[in-house]
């Protein structure tokens, strides 16, 4: 099965259900996924499908087009069904939750804990023919999602070691003709000299951290508050995580020492664990109040993992 793209709903990890991809706004299905895995991963438990849509329905989702994204979801493996009389349910189905837990826990172990860096590349040339265009894609996806960027159009650039994660998701894209090399960075100076931090476009990485804590910090006082509870505490709790999630894609903890003083990383991370992990409690009520209206009795394995149970998977 062809490997997914980097805009799926979590970093791609190989697998057998196919995710949905992140659409500019939230899509029904990357929607209908994310509630599911936020308040379901570990247990898979079931939902009534009513209450899925109740949930989609508070995001603006139609009822029509929740109904139609979770019949998708069904058909590519992401959630599979059960009937009780008339009602029908869903859940995760394993391959699927293998994958968001493996993608939660890469976000959630994110700047946990600061790096150190010995001054050396690890650097991946490859050479593909250009008919090979799928599988160069994946290759790419692969590359950026293991926290390499282009130097140049085939040679990518890391300042992690080379290790069995990367060695492992390399050697299952096949991608043909690839050298691997560990390696110091020799200054030329001479103005057509590139230092390989040149790899990723550090200004614009620094202005999306800007733009995440405008949008979000304000939210911190509310939070600690308790004033955000319902069907808002489970909107915003879903809202950042869809934000924060595309970070270690931008900015693969790239070593301190080659960054700018300040660099806001931790300060991102401290914004998200807090109203991530502080909604958990007023967001769980609420979509167990949801699934209540539909079940009549009590509810088990409804429950919002933290940022800390994220990491642990």
């Amino acid at each position: 099965m062809q490997l997914f793209e980097i805009e799926e709903i979590f970093p791609d990890v190989a697998g057998g259900s196919r995710l949905p991809r992140r659409q500019a706004g939230n899509s029904a299905q990357s929607l209908a996924t994310t509630l599911v895995a936020d308040y379901t991963l570990p247990t898979r438990a079931w939902l009534p499908s009513s209450a899925v849509t109740t949930l989609l329905g508070e995001f603006g989702i139609t009822s029509g087009a929740a109904r139609t994204a979770i019949s998708r979801l069904g058909r590519r493996g992401v959630l599979e069904s059960s009937r009780d009389g008339r009602h029908s349910f869903y859940r995760l189905t394993r391959d699927a939750a293998g994958e968001l837990s493996a993608g939660g826990a890469w976000i959630a172990r994110f700047a946990e804990q600061a790096r150190s860096w010995d001054g050396t590349w690890t650097l991946v040339a490859f050479s593909l023919p250009q008919e090979h265009g799928a599988q160069r894609r994946s290759l790419r996806g692969q590359l950026r999602w293991l926290g390499f960027a282009p130097l140049y159009d085939g040679l990518w650039v890391s300042p992690d070691p080379w290790n069995p994660t990367v060695a492992g998701r390399l050697a299952a894209v096949t991608p043909g003709a690839m050298t691997v090399f560990r390696a110091g960075h020799v200054d030329l100076a001479v103005t057509a000299d590139r230092n390989p931090i040149e790899a990723w476009d550090i200004a614009a990485i620094a202005r999306h951290y800007e733009a995440f804590d405008r949008q979000w910090r304000p939210l911190l006082e509310r939070v600690c508050g308790g004033r955000i509870v319902g069907a808002a505490a489970v909107r915003a709790r879903t809202e950042i995580m869809d934000a924060y999630r595309h970070i270690p894609l931008l900015d693969p903890q790239l070593p301190v020492e080659l960054l700018p003083a300040g660099w806001p990383r931790a300060r991102a991370r401290e914004v998200f664990v807090e109203i991530y992990d502080g909604l958990a409690e007023p967001a769980q009520r609420h979509v167990l109040d949801v699934v209540r209206q539909f079940t009549g009795e009590p509810v088990v394995g409804i429950r919002a993992h933290t940022v800390a149970v994220m990491a642990a998977n």
